[in-house]
Order: structure tokens, then sequence, then C-alpha cells
């Protein structure tokens, strides 16, 4: 399942306009009532499709959110690692090529994320990328430091600082970071080269059907800045890994995304 529905798109749309939900409720043409049985999780496509133009979302896809589910990932050189996060879930990714192994993020819980790679056979991380320093995504970081793993993040306690446009070889794969800053800052994307199809870590920045949240409307407009400089130039079949929810693609994000990402 997606990690958001059209619930939380209504919220961080709003929070990142610095819109009420009569504020929107009017430039939408919808009563306030309307607006609140929609906020409650009562889905309509003509509410919508109604607050699609005031929110800067796109109509189409906010009209077919409860619809959309990504494809599933087929690449045999990628794995989610699904984790425990208090009532939630976060991931992390592994991805081994050859004889190269790598893992981006590492969970909320002390030893979760170790203990994930196990039964999986996994040898000891090549390298560790964190994409920012959220709590959900750096719990079991001490683990991988512990095993002498080098672990590369943005401004993080414990990790070789990597900045945008920095970029490193580990084995056959290279992995270069781009700016995701807005739901986290700094927060790092990374470009992995070297694979059967171009990927794209984004962290918290971009989800399947929605983006992370911002705790101001400037940091929502960087947060939407940084995602289109980075993936417009990026092709359709681009597989995208975020931080929460499923993989899914460039393509689908183009058009199932409500929010106007490239």
């Amino acid at each position: 399942m997606l990690e958001d529905d059209f619930t939380d798109v209504l919220r961080k749309a709003l929070k990142g306009l610095a819109l009420t939900q009569g504020e929107a409720a009017s430039l939408a043409g919808l009563t306030e009532t309307d607006l609140r049985t929609f906020a409650a999780g009562t889905f309509s496509t003509a509410t919508a499709r109604a607050l699609a133009a005031p929110l800067g979302l796109r109509p189409d896809a906010y009209a077919t959110l409860p619809e959309y589910l990504p494809q599933p990932l087929h690449l045999h050189t990628l794995r989610r690692i699904d984790l425990p996060f208090e009532a939630y879930r976060v991931n992390a990714w592994l991805i081994r090529e050859d004889d190269t192994t790598l893992l981006i993020d590492t969970g909320f819980v002390p030893g979760s994320c170790l203990a994930a790679l196990k039964p999986l056979g996994c040898p000891t991380p090549d390298a560790v990328f964190i994409t920012h320093a959220h709590r959900d995504h750096i719990g079991d970081l001490a683990a991988f430091t512990a095993l002498g793993c080098p672990v590369f993040g943005p401004e993080i306690d414990g990790t070789q600082r990597f900045l945008p446009g920095d970029s490193r070889r580990v084995g056959q794969l290279t992995i270069h970071a781009c700016d995701l800053s807005g739901h986290a800052t700094p927060a790092l994307g990374y470009h992995i080269e070297g694979l059967a199809r171009p990927v794209l870590v984004t962290g918290d920045a971009l989800f399947a059907g929605s983006i992370g949240g911002c705790a101001t409307p400037t940091l929502y407009q960087t947060a939407l800045t940084h995602l289109r400089e980075t993936l417009r130039p990026l092709p359709a079949r681009t597989l995208l890994l975020p931080g929460h929810g499923p993989a899914t693609t460039l393509a689908e994000e183009r058009a199932r995304n409500p929010f106007p990402v490239s």
C-alpha cells in the first residue's frame, strides 16, 4: 500500500501553502462541510478535482489516487528492507551487484536492520549511505559503524560527510549525491550507476503518490524545486526508492503523483 492516502496529500498541501481548510474550500468552490468530510476520510472524486487547482495538485492524479499502486519492483539486485518504526514502517534498501553490497539508511530500532540482513545471507555492506538524519533512518547506524562499514551522509554524526555533487565508486557501482532538501535539511538523494537500469534513492523527499511533509511553506517550495531539478533530466524508466512505501518509477510518478514533482 502507499505511504500516504488522499487525506495526507491534502494535509501536506494545505500546510505547504499555509491555507486553512476554510480558505481552501472557498477557493475550490466547496462548502466547509464538503472539505471536512473529505479530510476525515470520505473520498469524493469531484471534491478532489475541485481542490486540485487551488492546492497546486495534478487533478487527474489526485482524483484517482485511491486506485494507485505502482507496479511491483522487478530487479533482482534491489531489495526493500521493511523495518518497524513505532506504529509505522520505514525502508532501508539493499543493493547487491556481483561482489558489491550497498545499504541505504538503517531503520529506526537499534539492531533491526542488521538482524534483517542476516537471513538474506548478506555480507557486511561495502558502504552505507544515509539520506537524512531523521531518527527513523539512522536508528541502527551504530551497528554498522561498529562493523567497520564506511558510512556516508549529509552532516550526520558518525558518517563521512557527503555533499550534493559528490560521487563515490564502490566496487562496480558509482553513487552520485543530489540535493533533496525540504522535508529534511540537509537531505541527499542517491543516483546509483552501474545497475541494469537507472536508480534514484529519494529518501523521504518523494514517496509513491506523495512527497515528504514540510515544516514551513518555504521548505515546501524548496522541496518541490529540488525534486523538479533532480527528476526532470532523468529517463522515465528510472526506479525510485523511497524512505517509506513501495518502490516506484519516474514514469509512474509523472502520471500518478498529485504533487507537481517533475
